[in-house]
């Protein structure tokens, strides 16, 4: 393993940084102590600029270096981390646990910032580069579609990175293990909404009433069948419904049932398709039990596809830091999601999986146990200073 030396030196300091964040999570827009720290550090690192209150809570900053950098010129990158935390009441009991009960940050992004705060200091020193970098610091990643916020906010307009690059902790993976592949990396996210209407009855009387329970109950299994049977198997899709609402008590058949959930996929030809059919099958099974259905489809994120030339430059330099028998070229996409997402419609770049340790123990993503493992910090930041240089490399 190659890590920057200087940066290994301040392996202590980005462990404190990153337990302190830990202590103190924000969810999605509510990032305001967090976005000071960034912000505040990045200015003490001595950036050329730093730059807060983008999409509410994201922070910018701009480091410059050699002739490229001079008037603004295309040569450049931008280096995106996120930085909240989610709703989750966290069970762990180390010093540096959740001070604020009923939120965590159970996904790593407390490990995301401070990596990128431990290359934007090596890379402020050193400033072994010939162009800029943009270190975007983005709020409000876990459901609330802050990537977007941030694109529409004019982030590229005012930061016009030529890439983008994204990389998030992956429990499961080793320490000292990178992933990455061109194409597909994460699944598109939508959400659904089915009410149900039926007639409401006696519990004893149900051949006076139209049982919206039932309807429901057979549209859950219905749905099932839109990955199984609808969609080609050579394509991946998943229709999962995760909440299932209705009655108020024992003796009662309601007069409504409200159904929610997610669908996932990597293609746009796909996404329309889940779209399509969970509608027909939601308005037809209701109507085989002489109800009704009325459906809400949201679409959320987009599919996190990464681009060929961008992938390239990314395995590259993961090889050097990790070492390339220690880089997984051909990872299985995951049907999570990102709205880093967002970015990469806007410019070509990558997203890279970096080990976080076995996830034992319930040390895995979105769990009440989860802890972003600290040996972790000290490769995903020399991975970015590394792309920095590589990407910024100064003509021979």
């Amino acid at each position: 393993m190659a890590l920057v030396p200087e940066i290994e030196q301040i392996r202590a300091a980005m462990q404190e940084w990153r337990r302190d964040i830990h202590a103190y999570p924000e969810t999605a827009f509510e990032e305001v102590r967090t976005a000071a720290l960034v912000a505040e550090k990045l200015t003490k690192f001595g950036l050329d600029e730093v730059h807060t209150g983008i999409a509410t809570t994201g922070v910018v900053g701009v480091l410059r270096a050699g002739p490229s950098a001079a008037g603004n010129q295309a040569r450049s990158i931008g280096l995106r981390a996120d930085m909240d935390a989610l709703d989750v009441f966290e069970k762990n009991d180390f010093e540096h646990r959740s001070t604020h009960d009923g939120k965590m940050h159970a996904c790593g992004h407390d490990g995301h910032t401070t990596m990128l705060l431990g290359a934007a200091q090596h890379l402020a020193q050193t400033r072994r580069f010939d162009g800029t970098v943009y270190f975007i610091f983005q709020p409000a990643e876990e459901n609330e579609g802050g990537g977007e916020a941030m694109v529409k906010a004019g982030l590229f307009e005012r930061f016009p990175a030529e890439g983008v690059y994204g990389m998030h902790n992956w429990p499961g993976l080793e320490v000292g293990k990178m992933a990455v592949r061109a194409g597909p990396m994460l699944a598109a996210f939508d959400l659904f909404e089915i009410i149900v209407t039926g007639k409401g009855a006696h519990a004893a009387m149900p051949h006076l009433g139209i049982d919206p329970v039932v309807a429901a109950s057979h549209l859950v299994t219905a749905l099932q069948t839109i990955a199984s049977r609808t969609v080609d198997p050579l394509q991946s899709s998943v229709v999962t419904v995760t909440q299932f609402h209705g009655g108020d008590t024992w003796n009662v058949i309601p007069e409504t049932v409200v159904l929610r959930g997610t669908s996932r996929s990597f293609s746009a030809e796909v996404r329309d398709q889940l779209e399509s059919r969970v509608s027909e099958t939601a308005e037809r099974i209701a109507a085989a039990f002489g109800a009704k259905a009325e459906v809400r489809y949201m679409r959320r994120y987009p599919a996190t596809v990464n681009s060929e030339a961008e992938t390239e430059t990314a395995a590259t330099v993961a090889s050097q830091v990790v070492g390339p028998d220690n880089l997984d070229r051909d990872p299985s996409p995951t049907m999570g999601s990102e709205d880093f997402s967002y970015m990469l419609q806007e410019k070509p770049g990558c997203y890279i999986l970096l080990g976080n340790g076995p996830g034992e123990g319930g040390c895995t993503l979105h769990n009440p146990h989860y802890d972003f493992n600290d040996d972790a910090l000290a490769i995903g930041a020399s991975y970015w200073a590394r792309l920095a240089e590589h990407c910024l490399a100064a003509p021979a």
